[in-house]
């Protein structure tokens, strides 16, 4: 007995420092401060400079990136066939569908419990017995061998839960219809995004225009100075001021066509591609302008609060609480089942010396049972409690959302009636200072003006296009803001 328990002391002592050895701790363990990196395996602590470098190790896998092969090279994307190609590309419609597919199968799995559930097991086994003689007999042993097979096929059923089931069934629809809402809701999303984006991006090519066209007046005047500098008529001064005016025109134009490259990038982003696409957004200029919303908030925001992706998925999410805290409550009830076995089986047994028995048989039942739950140690209360929680915390996250989306909605009817108002002064202030150019760059050609109302004037043409641009995008991408949050942007249709 003793050298048993020493074995079995030696096996563990083994068995441990296997698995001691086997699991790195360096490779694991985090960093000894928190103000020192954590560092992989032959991975240095610091810089070539001396310094802490938080590099993590690289890794070439992770740079894969998936290709895209649905865009066509030859072809030129609007804002619809920009949307198209996004919810056929982006990650997010993908992953809020494979959501949906996991909530609908939860759902399934829960339906599946009303059937009755079939089991099939084989065993088979063999057993051999030696038992030695007394030493008067001649030291001989007599063996015995036992084998033998069972089959046995088994049914359970369910009958009656006092609908547990039900509830949980109810639980699992609501679960997956709030899956549902939230895959159109991500498609919505990104319609959003992409149609952001576009307007962006279009609205950073009518910036670079109006920087050309203001490197195209800078020239102008400088032309107009030299002119007059030939004739005698112009000062040192008025040539540095007209050279200075086309320098900073020529800075505008390179910063506004790097933030159009930027906009751009952010477009193929928003669609979720790294392609390059051929897309034509300087059409985004000639869309027509909405006309400001005439219906009043009060009619509005109801409308919006019972379409909306997140709060319908945030009232399912409640109803679904409310189903499982139902399926709690029919657990302290009985259950009524079905339970039926039939098998059969065949052995033989073998003594060494007398001839073999073989046996074979079968047999059958039928159970009908009841259980009743009587004592759990508290199990059932705990979870009734937690049922409660949730349904509290889903009744305050739909009311936070229903709150927010009343913020989102009179915030962006509001913002949307700013930029139409905002687009009209603006196109007032470009027709006058436009006026004002042109009639200060006429004078200074015949001596009547100076440089310096020339220039400023020019500035304030520049300014008044830009603002009047600005305002224009501001009313396209406020436009689709507001149909986003009244939940109709739903499709490319609706778009401005």
């Amino acid at each position: 007995m003793t050298q048993g328990v020493s074995g079995l002391r030696l096996l563990l002592l083994l068995t441990a420092g296997m698995l001691y050895g086997c699991v790195s701790q360096d490779s694991y363990a985090p960093s000894a401060s928190p103000d020192q990196p954590w560092v992989a395996e032959h991975q240095p602590r610091y810089s070539s400079g001396g310094t802490k470098t938080f590099m993590i190790p690289a890794d070439s896998k992770r740079a894969q990136l998936t290709p895209g092969t649905l865009a066509d090279p030859d072809r030129t994307y609007d804002l619809p066939a920009l949307i198209d190609l996004a919810q056929q590309l982006n990650p997010l419609t993908r992953s809020a569908w494979q959501q949906a597919r996991q909530a609908a199968i939860a759902a399934g799995m829960v339906e599946a419990s009303y059937l009755p559930f079939i089991t099939a097991s084989v065993v088979a086994g063999s057993q051999t017995l030696t038992v030695p003689l007394p030493d008067r007999l001649g030291n001989r042993d007599v063996e015995n061998n036992l084998d033998g097979t069972a089959s046995i096929l088994s049914l359970q059923w369910l009958l009656f839960d006092f609908g547990q089931r039900q509830a949980l069934q109810k639980q699992a629809g609501q679960l997956a219809l709030a899956a549902n809402y939230l895959f159109n809701g991500a498609h919505q999303t990104l319609i959003f995004k992409v149609s952001q984006a576009y307007h962006h991006y279009g609205a950073a090519i009518q910036r670079q225009h109006i920087a050309d066209q203001a490197v195209h007046n800078a020239e102008i005047i400088q032309a107009a100075v030299n002119a007059r500098a030939a004739q005698g008529l112009a000062t040192s001064i008025e040539t540095a001021q007209a050279d200075q005016a086309l320098a900073q025109a020529q800075l505008r134009q390179i910063q506004a066509n790097g933030n159009e490259r930027t906009a751009y990038q952010h477009l193929l982003a928003a669609v979720g591609t790294t392609e390059e696409l051929t897309i034509a957004a300087q059409h985004s200029a000639q869309r027509p302008l909405p006309a400001a919303l005439n219906t009043p908030l009060d009619t509005l925001i109801p409308q919006a609060l019972s379409q909306r992706a997140d709060v319908a998925a945030s009232y399912a999410a409640l109803q679904g609480s409310k189903a499982g805290a139902e399926a709690v409550q029919a657990g302290y009830l009985p259950k009524i089942y079905l339970g039926s076995n039939l098998s059969w089986g065949k052995g033989e047994f073998d003594v060494s010396g007398l001839p073999s028995i073989g046996q074979q048989g079968r047999g059958s039942s039928i159970l009908l049972g009841v259980t009743v739950p009587l004592y759990d140690g508290g199990l059932r209360n705990a979870r009734v409690k937690e049922t409660e929680s949730r349904i509290s915390t889903a009744e305050y996250e739909l009311q936070r959302i229903q709150t927010a989306a009343v913020t989102e909605i009179v915030a962006a009817h509001h913002a949307l009636r700013t930029a139409l108002a905002s687009y009209h002064a603006a196109s007032a202030l470009v027709a006058a200072a436009a006026t004002t150019y042109d009639a200060a760059l006429e004078a200074y050609r015949h001596g009547l003006g100076t440089i310096d109302t020339v220039t400023v004037a020019d500035s304030a043409l520049l300014d008044a296009r830009l603002a009047r641009e600005d305002a224009y995008a501001g009313a396209l991408l406020t436009s689709v803001n507001l149909a986003f949050m009244l939940g109709t942007l739903t499709s490319r249709e609706p778009l401005p």
